[in-house]
């Protein structure tokens, strides 16, 4: 899984309250830190590697690269910063042109809920544009806990179903 959006959107914030139920309070920007969880989720364990990945358009071949690998991807950005979300409209279309798919398991994220008198982006932006590329939307918080783990799980079952599908198509195939 890897994380995606702008700097200062809160991704290693998501990253670090869904790995260790923790809130960093100062801002890092990030290279590319990798992150392990185990959880149980609808019954099944689930061994999760996640990549959080730098919000910097310098590092764009390495975030290709990880693009390319992905298996599913979480898009954030904040709701505090109007153009958050159009640097999330740029990396679908990079994901879509890197995976030469046009359906990938992506949950979108509108982060830093928590900040409502800082509000730039609607919610219902967020919503219509999740709802445009047919993809799951959570608003989240990461000082809050609010969505959190339901946005990082949702991509886990979208994952399982792209995963499944083909293990159906594979099986139908032989």
């Amino acid at each position: 899984m890897v994380v995606l959006g702008v700097g200062g959107v809160g991704k290693s914030c998501l990253v670090v309250r869904f790995t260790q139920d923790v809130f960093v309070e100062e801002y890092d920007p990030t290279i590319d830190d990798k992150y392990r969880k185990t959880f149980i989720i609808d019954g099944e364990a689930c061994l999760l590697d996640i990549v959080d990945t730098s919000g910097e358009t310098e590092l764009k071949s390495m975030r290709e690269e990880l693009m390319r690998s992905g298996e599913g991807f979480l898009l954030v950005y904040s709701i505090t910063n109007k153009e958050s979300i159009g640097g999330v409209k740029t990396i679908w279309n990079q994901i879509l042109e890197v995976q030469n798919s046009t359906r990938f398991p992506m949950v979108l994220c509108g982060n830093k809920c928590d900040l409502e008198n800082g509000r730039q982006v609607p919610k219902t932006e967020g919503e219509a544009l999740a709802n445009t590329w047919g993809i799951p939307f959570f608003e989240t918080s990461a000082l809050s806990k609010i969505n959190v783990e339901e946005a990082f799980h949702t991509l886990v079952r979208e994952i399982w179903k792209v995963k499944r599908g083909n293990n159906m198509v594979n099986k139908q195939n032989k």
